[in-house]
């Protein structure tokens, strides 16, 4: 297990690179409404068809870019099932033909060759889906069940995030950050060795989910209804909370020393054999 670092959550795919997609829909949606001013009622129709058809290609691209986002910043992942990207690239290939064959004019060759060249600068701009899974052997246990863990404890760190945004308490708001924040280095960890779930499986389903539950049931309640004595148990609550989680953090540690120590003692009598 590397040392842990703090997790980057910046997008992987620069916010130029998704504007660049919609940009093509600007000059189909001024084409669209100057057939229908113009009456044009049956380039109208084309061409809404054609705004839809972009669109939804566009779409697909955009969930594509956010599944492989997630793959890349993480250290274990699977590959998507569906392959957005690549239907995007089909998609946006497909739909330029159609606009040149049926609005443009062009012939069936000329409409062929854009929707190619299309697919094909799609490509070399986004690249494709991730077609491997980034796992490493885990000895004996279920890659299914490291993947599902990290990702309901993420789920809930960000409902957490979520739910600190309506709680006004300075103290109570910075000692909740605090503690997402080492929760996050923990699941790092985890990600940079996976068999660690074996020691932090608790810390998984008990501490974060409790905290989830605290913050949700805090977020209910009208915070000037919540007297000292109330606020005060749950400053010590995320206090020993926070322990528990630098408790973890030195755990697996621990462990990974323990491990690397059993890999040394058999190395040593390898090399005496």
């Amino acid at each position: 297990m590397s040392k842990a670092k703090r997790i980057n959550h910046k997008p992987v795919y620069k916010t130029s690179k998704l504007t660049l997609l919609y940009i093509f829909l600007v000059p189909m949606l001024i084409s669209v409404v100057q057939s229908l001013f113009s009456s044009d009622y049956y380039g109208f129709i084309l061409k809404t068809m054609g705004f839809a058809m972009l669109y939804g290609s566009i779409s697909l691209a955009k969930k594509g870019f956010l599944y492989k986002e997630e793959y890349e910043r993480s250290k274990l992942a699977k590959a998507p099932k569906t392959p957005y990207l690549k239907l995007a690239a089909i998609g946006l290939g497909i739909t330029l033909l159609s606009i040149s064959f049926f609005i443009g004019g062009k012939s069936i060759l000329a409409s062929l060759f854009i929707g190619i060249l299309a697919v094909i600068g799609f490509y070399l701009y986004y690249g494709f889906d991730p077609k491997e899974d980034k796992v490493d052997n885990i000895d004996g246990i279920s890659v299914e069940l490291v993947l599902n863990s990290i990702k309901e404890a993420k789920e809930k760190l960000a409902s957490i995030r979520q739910d600190m945004k309506s709680i006004d308490d300075k103290i109570l708001n910075n000692k909740l950050s605090v503690a997402v924040k080492k929760a996050e280095v923990i699941l790092e960890t985890i990600q940079e060795d996976p068999k660690d779930i074996r020691v932090a499986r608790k810390f998984l389903i008990v501490y974060i989910d409790g905290i989830a539950k605290v913050t949700k049931s805090y977020t209910q309640l009208d915070e000037k209804d919540i007297n000292r004595e109330t606020s005060n148990k749950l400053y010590t609550l995320l206090d020993n909370v926070q322990s528990k989680f630098d408790s973890e953090l030195n755990r697996l540690k621990e462990n990974n020393q323990f491990d690397l120590d059993v890999h040394i003692d058999v190395l040593k009598k390898q090399i005496k054999h």
